[in-house]
């Protein structure tokens, strides 16, 4: 389906919240050129296009599971010192801004970042928080920081990370997040986890309904209590579940060029999306994974309007949903939804 030839520019211009995005898979392609070649990282050439199928989804790749996660196995090889970490969080955050995002909220899994350098998550996330905080300011954008742990890790490991998110709440840290596999990890072993974060005052969104169907979803908002979820395109396999999360006011955080990269959809023009949105539910559009989907924020709202049934007056629907979901204190939630408001004319 064609768009308008500067439906691009529009939204490109247009103010944008993004609720979902790593920051693990936000890396710039050049940056990771640099850092191989800095740290002396065997390649046969130092060139972007030489490292481009390794860490990004290619146009004729089959979109399975395992070659998606199969970018992040290489990707996590490259946050090798402290300031490999602080350069990539400057240049994801640069990054938002020149899209035109006005607020983002950065998710990032500091298991993930230390593992080769041996830091402590504490160190990691302070490392992320100040790095955020000083870009942010430069570039004209409201960044929050959600710490994430995974499925497949410890309990140990979960408490560790939430310890860390909540000492460094006065640095942007707005909640915590739980990853990784749904098929063969449940979330309710990491309930006390997650009781302890909220109890310190963050917040909380769960990865559910992706790779697993509505039983995923309803394991998060029972057992967890999930403010959000990051995908649940599959609640839409559950009544009942839809109904929950309708009564519970539960925001998802939908990715959807990041659904098919996965294999979890087909095609773009296959998305649950309509469907979820039919049914009343409070839908956001997000990246998830910007190098390696290769896409903007930008073009990620562009696909939905060229392959679902959606247009311009949706696409600022969804980021007025983004406002009135954001991890925020009541009084700044309502400044932003204001200001969208504003910005948008709606």
């Amino acid at each position: 389906m064609d768009v308008q030839p500067n439906l691009y520019e529009i939204v490109r211009a247009m103010p944008k919240i993004e609720l979902h995005r790593h920051l693990e898979g936000a890396v710039r392609l050049e940056t990771l050129i640099d850092i191989a070649r800095d740290f002396g990282m065997e390649m046969p050439e130092y060139h972007p296009d030489v490292l481009r199928p390794f860490v990004q989804m290619m146009p004729d790749e089959p979109r399975t599971w395992q070659n998606f996660l199969a970018k992040f196995r290489v990707l996590r090889q490259f946050f090798l010192s402290p300031n490999v970490i602080r350069r990539i969080t400057r240049e994801v955050i640069e990054d938002a801004a020149l899209d035109n995002i006005k607020y983002m909220e950065l998710r990032f899994t500091p298991r993930a970042l230390c593992n080769s350098i041996k830091a402590t998550p504490d160190e990691v996330v302070q490392w992320v928080c100040e790095t955020a905080q000083a870009t942010a300011k430069a570039h004209n954008i409201q960044v929050r920081l959600i710490v994430s742990m995974n499925r497949h890790e410890s309990v140990e490991v979960g408490e560790q990370v939430t310890r860390a998110a909540i000492a460094h709440q006065h640095l942007g840290v707005v909640g915590i997040d739980l990853a990784g596999s749904e098929n063969d990890y449940m979330a309710y072993p990491f309930r006390h986890v997650f009781h302890m974060g909220r109890a310190a005052g963050l917040h909380v969104t769960l990865h559910a309904g992706e790779w697993q169907g509505a039983d995923s979803v309803w394991d998060a908002i029972s057992s967890i209590g999930a403010e959000r979820l990051g995908h649940g395109i599959r609640s839409i396999e559950d009544s009942g579940v839809v109904n929950v999360l309708l009564q519970r006011n539960v925001t998802l955080e939908v990715c959807p060029s990041s659904n098919v990269d996965s294999g979890v959809v087909k095609h773009m023009s296959a998305h649950q999306l309509p469907i979820l949105v039919a049914s009343g539910l409070s839908v956001t559009i997000n990246t998830d994974d910007p190098l390696v989907s290769g896409i903007s924020l930008t073009d990620e709202l562009v696909r939905v309007m060229q392959y679902l049934p959606f247009n311009l007056d949706d696409i600022k629907q969804f980021m007025l949903n983004a406002a009135q979901s954001a991890f925020l204190a009541d009084d700044e939630r309502a400044l932003l939804v204001a200001q969208f408001r504003e910005w948008l004319q709606i």
